[in-house]
């Protein structure tokens, strides 16, 4: 039987949070990669160039991709019959995954 903590729960909403902070999905990279292969406008193409740079960038440095603070929807999936061992209600657990750290 799986056992959920705290902590586990909090940290994987939180690395979570980084990862996507960090990264294009790989079919977006490649999709705009294409799109900046065909595209005949040099305006353009200089602004695909600097996405695909800027991306990157971020991936590498591990700095985000954008400042825009968005929303974000955190959708708990734990499965069938887990011991959920948390120090107080999920919610709060959930949030201070959300945090900045």
């Amino acid at each position: 039987m799986a056992r959920i903590t705290t902590k586990d729960l909090t940290e994987s909403i939180a690395n979570a949070l980084q990862y996507i902070s960090y990264y294009h999905s790989p079919d977006f990279v490649k999709a705009m990669a294409r799109a900046y292969e065909r595209e005949e406008s040099s305006a353009a193409k200089n602004a695909m160039a600097q996405i695909l740079i800027n991306s990157r960038l971020a991936a590498e440095g591990h700095r985000p991709i954008c400042q825009d603070t968005g929303v974000v929807v955190v959708f708990l999936k734990i499965g069938q019959s887990p011991v959920i061992d948390v120090q107080y209600a999920l919610q709060v657990a959930n949030d201070t995954g959300v945090r900045p750290h």
